[in-house]
């Protein structure tokens, strides 16, 4: 597969799944959201820290470079491909999550290591990954680095 990005809050293993209830698993099942950019899942999370009443600056968050390791991964690589699906392409950036799930729901039963899906947030993908499905030697962690969101937030307003 390649490399992918996670960011994680200090302390977490960032190669540790939970059932998120997020856009891809409806929380019955261990997933690893990762982003196959590292500014994807920059944006990621930033958009998640950014719905809070206040942004996080006590809490410390590592980027990790993973490499991945595996193959059987559902792949709808773009809004066409999810449009397929019953996916509005005006509506997959909001937080409704019901369809989505259902395909991860879906996925995960039928027997996928994960999926290739188009980020809400960046211009790129992401790979969601089902932890029980994966070999125990599937992930590695390359690198890591910690978050500065100040810098990056200047650095995205320069863009």
């Amino acid at each position: 597969m390649g490399s992918a990005w996670r960011i994680v809050r200090d302390g977490r293993d960032p190669i540790l799944g939970s059932p998120a209830a997020a856009r891809w698993d409806p929380g019955a099942f261990d997933v690893l959201y990762t982003a196959l950019a590292r500014e994807g899942a920059l944006a990621e999370i930033h958009f998640h820290l950014s719905r809070q009443p206040v942004f996080p600056s006590k809490i410390r968050f590592h980027l990790y470079e993973l490499l991945v390791r595996t193959e059987g991964l559902l792949r709808l690589p773009d809004m066409a491909a999810l449009e397929r699906f019953g996916i509005e392409r005006e509506k997959y950036a909001e937080l409704l999550y019901a369809r989505t799930q259902e395909i991860g729901d879906a996925a995960q039963f039928l027997g996928f290591t994960g999926m290739i899906v188009p980020s809400a947030r960046w211009s790129g993908l992401n790979l969601v990954l089902f932890t029980d499905r994966l070999e125990p030697d599937a992930l590695d962690i390359r690198a890591q680095e910690p978050v500065d969101w100040a810098a990056w937030r200047r650095r995205r307003e320069r863009e």
